[in-house]
């Protein structure tokens, strides 16, 4: 059997906590060739860590040696190497947000479409067995059509103090481009990608501006801090449907909090945990799954149906062009913030 001969791009804490160990499960599919990072020493301790033969310091170099990559470097990087890798004629899982900006996104998706190569994009949340589960339901006209969708991705003073999440020069933002998009982008798939055409919306740094921070993950330099810590927005559909969109690595809040609500005109679903809402019979039903089928693991799920794509034998679950989307909203909510007006799209 053909097996995919995978190279990892950037060997930080995604690498090691979610793609390499999720490769690892399926090497029925996959073969680990080769990781690469610019610090050689810490590519060579990964590559002793989980037994991987071939270490570079140059990723134009590992693209000679592989069928696919996993690009999982600062976003500075995403549209570069993917592209290259593309042009390379090897298949690119990119780490989320798919780029710094929707140009550079598509970019990519041009150079995707050039190659006859697979592109897709690390929006793991997709693959959670809530949210497959609440696809299907949505695909099967469990709650009709789409009106209204509610995300949030909330953390109570959780600013990422290591790597380099608050450098704007690398990573491009802060909450919204770091965990948001994984809302944003579950939103819109769940939604059916219906096409964005108006933005309004607000970021705010204040609270990691100020002195004597009270951080639970890490320490970070309040002076410089330069990125997005708390984001809110509202987002306009062509097809009348809207979203309430809330994201923030430091609010003030009780505690954590994720989910995704989508409000339809026979019903809603709810999830972070999953909930099916209906009126029937005359009355108001609220269900529960007691057992979800699937992967318990998002990540396995994932780069099992990149590599699987990468062989023809599934369609992508997430497809570039959708990535694009979640790009151009968080362009334009950056815009809106910056400008004081709605953004048109």
């Amino acid at each position: 059997m053909t097996k995919i001969k995978m190279g990892i791009i950037g060997t930080g804490g995604i690498a090691r906590g979610r793609h390499i160990p999720a490769y690892q499960q399926i090497s029925d599919l996959v073969t680990l060739e080769a990781v690469c990072d610019v610090n050689i020493d810490a590519a060579k301790a990964v590559a002793e860590e989980f037994g991987i033969e071939k270490v570079f310091s140059d990723y134009t170099d590992l693209l000679k040696e592989v069928d696919a990559v996993t690009i999982c470097t600062p976003n500075k990087f995403h549209a570069e190497m993917t592209i290259a890798a593309l042009e390379a004629g090897v298949h690119v899982l990119c780490e989320k947000p798919m780029a710094m900006s929707a140009e550079e996104s598509a970019a990519m998706i041009e150079a995707a479409n050039k190659s006859g190569k697979v592109l897709s994009i690390g929006f793991h949340y997709r693959f959670t067995k809530d949210a497959q589960a609440a696809k299907q339901m949505i695909v099967e006209n469990e709650i009709g059509a789409p009106i209204v969708a509610r995300a949030h991705a909330m953390r109570r003073r959780k600013v990422p103090g290591w790597g380099v999440f608050t450098n704007k020069e690398l990573q491009g933002g802060g909450s919204l481009i770091d965990w948001g998009c994984h809302f944003l982008d579950l939103s819109l798939w769940l939604m059916g990608n219906p096409k964005p055409v108006e933005v309004v919306g607000q970021s705010y740094n204040r609270l990691s501006k100020m002195p004597n921070q009270v951080n639970q993950w890490g320490s970070f330099n309040h002076e410089t801090f330069s990125v997005d810590d708390h984001v809110t927005a509202y987002i306009r559909f062509d097809n009348g449907a809207t979203m309430l969109f809330e994201t923030s690595w430091a609010a003030n809040i009780k505690e954590d909090s994720e989910g995704v609500s989508i409000s339809g005109e026979k019903g809603g679903i709810d999830l972070f945990p999953l909930e099916l809402n209906q009126v029937k019979h005359g009355m108001l039903v609220s269900s529960k799954a007691d057992w979800i089928p699937g992967e318990e693991n998002p990540g396995v799920a994932q780069v099992t149906n990149f590599v699987e794509a990468c062989l023809g034998k599934s369609e992508l679950v997430v497809k570039p062009e959708e990535a694009l989307q979640v790009s151009q909203i968080i362009d334009a909510i950056y815009l809106s913030s910056e400008t004081g007006r709605s953004v048109k799209l």
